[in-house]
């Protein structure tokens, strides 16, 4: 594709090497290169192998697209506020990010079968929709009610599904193959991985007091509280883990279209090494000497 061409062909190796000397090139760097990232999963959304696919993709193949493009939109998110300096909002979207690369793999690794227990478990609390309205609720007497109903009645009518069809996801209370989210992040990626990355993204208690402590507190000498209302600023460490994850469902999914040939196996591995070396060079050049609380 002449797209990812045209945003792959600036970096040149004088363009690399001058930018990764200090960090402030590495910053501007940064900001490019995860624009760029961006930018090519966008285009990457959007190759098929017309021999395969005609036209679009079929019903086992669309969740996992579905997937990929969340991971694109959610990425543009993290880099729009990476060039607003704001690492706090970034941390928001780390979270559903790491659950689409997770899932968006894991669906890829394993059969149809565990693609339509994907699809069927997102039924969970449309079918308690269903079992309302029956129940007459007056709800589905509003304008909004109808809308809903209308639209999850459409979405089964379209799969084939009853309400009936669910026994293996009720047995297995709604969960992918009945495994819970860390069961599946410790076989796509690493189980000592989960703690220092979803894991304190997705405590027990959701808002907790240790996120209060990183992102809203600063804790005086006194041992007391003050608000911290500034946003904290964004670095290479805020992004560039979390493009770590996005490689692997973009590999996969290429190969499972039967687009992955020479050109395309080349920019994924591209990604792949220069986001290592970037956060690598980072993590060599800083010394912690910039602190927003204590900037104050």
């Amino acid at each position: 594709m002449i797209e990812l061409t045209q945003i792959t062909e600036k970096y040149q190796p004088a363009y690399i090497e001058q930018h990764f000397s200090s960090l402030e090139g590495l910053h501007t760097f940064s900001l490019q290169f995860f624009k760029d990232v961006a930018e090519l999963y966008d285009a990457l959304t959007r190759i098929r192998n017309v021999e395969r696919n005609p036209k679009g993709f079929s019903v086992d193949d669309a969740p996992i697209l579905g997937l990929l493009v969340r991971i694109s939109k959610l990425l543009k998110e993290c880099v729009k506020y990476h060039e607003l300096d704001n690492a706090e909002v970034i941390a928001i979207f780390e979270r559903p990010l790491i659950e689409a690369t997770t899932i968006a793999s894991y669906l890829m690794l394993n059969g149809d079968a565990v693609i339509e227990d994907y699809r069927k478990c997102s039924y969970k609390d449309r079918l308690r929709i269903l079992r309302d309205f029956e129940a007459g609720s007056a709800f589905f007497d509003t304008k909004a009610g109808k809308r809903l109903l209308a639209s999850v009645q459409d979405k089964m009518d379209f799969e084939g599904l009853t309400k009936d069809d669910f026994a293996d996801q009720k047995k297995n209370k709604w969960r992918l193959q009945g495994k819970s989210f860390r069961d599946i992040f410790a076989e796509i990626e690493h189980d000592d991985l989960y703690p220092a990355t979803y894991g304190m993204m997705s405590e027990s208690i959701h808002g907790s007091w240790n996120e209060s402590m990183d992102w809203g507190l600063v804790r005086n000498d006194d041992g007391t509280f003050s608000a911290f209302t500034d946003y904290h600023p964004a670095d290479i460490r805020f992004v560039a883990p979390t493009v770590r994850f996005t490689v692997k469902p973009f590999r996969l999914w290429l190969q499972r279209i039967d687009a992955y040939d020479d050109n395309l196996k080349g920019t994924i591995d591209w990604i792949e090494r220069v986001n290592t070396r970037l956060f690598l060079k980072f993590d060599d050049l800083y010394n912690g000497e910039y602190d927003a609380k204590k900037s104050k």
